[in-house]
């Protein structure tokens, strides 16, 4: 065998034609009333409610997609008549698609009810590229899916064989043999090319293949041309992975399905061995790991967690998902029980080696690291955060929450500015993520601060006021319509400390269109302790 062809990919395409209608056999449990009894799920099209699936027992009575209802009731009264939902048929696509993760972690969406699986290289687990579709095929069936498959070198091949010739793998180079045959309708492309390609006498693939790629180009375009060569075998264009392939995968298989806590925390710390010895050998330490557990049934159910320094030791791990898994407000149901338990870490860094014996600022970042992803698998990595300054003067920005998974090292390296000893602080304590509108009736013009004001309903006297500190919005933030604040730090009758501002200057910024002074705007910005 050459080399190109050892390099060759292999794409297994799956088919669903009959998708709408079976997700909602599945929903009612397996039945629509009586076995025999039709189903057909309808979908409007032009002003008129038109068959968009139908079951098995529907098309024995001669109805087809596209039919009006009118006329598929008056061929079947008893029919059973549905609604499409396109949103919950691409759900249960996706499902199926984390269902096929099982065989290949490359699962692409050919929608409507369409899937791609890249097998390169893997069919050899399941006992070849036969028992592969077939094992995929009749577990689907299981499921309650009419489903049908193929397997060439190409998407395109493999798409066009699904529909017209399930069941069928194609040697390596064989894909213009396998489709010449068949119909130009199967390559899926634009309907008015298929009747162009009859009207000149095309019937076959083979027919179009026989003509020289030139003169399809001329008459029916490069997107054509290039379909046609992809369905050959002539190059292909790589398939979309829905997901990005994870640095490292260790799966588990189990002849008979596991349903106990005990036997699910042991699968994972055994699979977490196993991961952090395949990572330790290229010095590499984990930042976000996914556990997946297949169930028997086609569930498939995910649970992530991150960590803000790459792990290194498989006891993490464990504590890290047994966290998450005790924090889950929707438990891991086992069902009928997991036949396959993986652990993927999706993101990876290198592990930097530091001294640790003798300093005692690495063992505290340790700690500290440690509890944060502990809080942050039981919570959640957004809701704990880090504070770090920004180099701007507008109080609203000159801080940033991020999380503290990613930046604890920025936080612990960042520079505040330092309070003057005996001087009270110049910024609120508490800082309103929005300043609240305040009512002020009077104040000193053009720049004094108000005598008294009303917030929250309740009026306050003031009696102390320093200030004004006058911060001007940054002119490429100003949209031309940030104004120049005055703020004011004021003390109240009973004590309460406020920090205030007057949105824009007098006889300058507040002028109406006559030039003449309007009332200032004031607000509460913070409250000091």
């Amino acid at each position: 065998m050459s080399a190109s062809s050892l390099n060759r990919r292999r794409i297994l395409s799956l088919w669903l034609p009959r998708l709408p209608i079976d997700r909602i056999k599945r929903f009612f449990n397996g039945g629509l009333g009586r076995n025999n009894e039709p189903g057909i799920v309808v979908a409007k099209d032009n002003n008129a409610l038109v068959i968009h699936a139908l079951d098995e027992a529907a098309e024995r009575l001669g109805l087809h997609i596209g039919l009006p209802l009118a006329n598929a009731r008056a061929m079947c009264p008893d029919l059973k008549v549905f609604d499409a939902d396109v949103a919950a048929d691409a759900k249960t696509l996706s499902d199926i698609a984390d269902w096929c993760d099982r065989f290949t972690p490359l699962v692409a969406l050919d929608p409507p009810h369409g899937l791609f699986l890249d097998i390169t290289g893997c069919a050899h687990l399941f006992g070849g590229e036969a028992t592969l579709l077939q094992t995929l095929v009749r577990a689907l069936a299981r499921q309650g899916f009419a489903v049908s498959a193929a397997i060439a070198g190409t998407s395109v091949c493999a798409r066009t064989l699904t529909r017209q010739a399930p069941g069928t793998i194609v040697a390596d180079g064989g894909e213009a043999e396998a489709i010449s045959a068949l119909p130009v309708s199967a390559l899926g492309a634009d309907e008015a090319i298929t009747t162009g390609l009859r009207r000149a006498g095309l019937k076959t693939i083979g027919d179009v293949a026989s003509r020289s790629s030139h003169e399809i180009t001329a008459r029916f375009g490069a997107r054509f041309s290039t379909l046609l060569a992809h369905a050959l075998g002539q190059g292909d264009a790589p398939i979309s992975p829905r997901k990005p392939l994870p640095d490292y995968i260790v799966e588990k298989r189990f002849a008979e399905p596991i349903a106990t806590d005990t036997m699910i925390a042991m699968t994972l710390s055994r699979l977490a061995d196993t991961l952090i010895a395949s990572m330790e050998k290229q010095g590499k330490g984990a930042r976000r790991l996914e556990a997946a557990f297949f169930r028997t049934d086609g569930v498939v159910r995910a649970i992530m967690v991150e960590t803000g320094r790459p792990v290194t030791q498989s006891a993490v791990i464990d504590r890290l998902f047994r966290e998450r898994l005790d924090a889950l407000a929707d438990p891991l149901d086992p069902g009928f029980g997991f036949d396959m338990v993986r652990l993927s870490a999706s993101r990876t860094e290198i592990v930097v080696q530091e001294q640790r014996d003798l300093d005692a600022h690495v063992h505290d970042n340790d700690e500290l690291a440690a509890l944060i992803d502990r809080i942050a698998a039981r919570i959640g990595g957004k809701r704990v955060v880090v504070h770090l300054p920004q180099d701007t003067h507008i109080p609203e920005h000159a801080v940033l929450a991020a999380p503290a998974q990613r930046h604890l090292a920025a936080a612990m390296q960042a520079e505040w500015p330092a309070r003057v000893a005996s001087e009270p602080p110049l910024r609120p304590l508490r800082l309103f993520d929005r300043p609240e509108p305040i009512k002020v009736p009077f104040a000193t013009v053009p720049d004094g601060a108000p005598h008294q004001f009303t917030w929250r309903r309740a009026l306050h006297a003031v009696v102390r006021v320093e200030g004004p500190e006058r911060i001007a919005m940054e002119w490429w933030r100003q949209d031309g319509k940030q104004l120049t604040r005055d703020y004011f730090r004021i003390e109240d009758a009973e004590g309460l400390r406020f920090w205030i501002f007057r949105d824009g200057l007098y006889d300058s910024e507040l002028i109406d269109d006559e030039g003449k002074p309007v009332p200032a705007n004031w607000y509460v910005h913070g409250l000091f302790a």
